[in-house]
């Protein structure tokens, strides 16, 4: 996922998106946990996408002021 994109999404998108990252994060560490997942460098992608979720989040707020 781009920020290019995220950056056209509205608010109420964000917020979906942000949930159901998390939501996928919580998977893989449970997949983890009991060594069912395949590809462990999935946790890091997931982590980074909320990052940029969360800073375009907040870049909107700021710009809103």
């Amino acid at each position: 996922m781009k920020a290019a994109e995220l950056r056209q999404m509205s608010a109420a998108e964000l917020d979906k998106k942000l949930a159901d990252l998390k939501e996928e994060l919580f998977n893989l560490r449970f997949q983890h946990a009991i060594n069912q997942l395949d590809n462990p460098m999935r946790i890091e992608a997931v982590k980074k996408d909320i990052a940029r979720v969360k800073t375009v989040m907040r870049a909107n707020e700021l710009n809103a002021q």
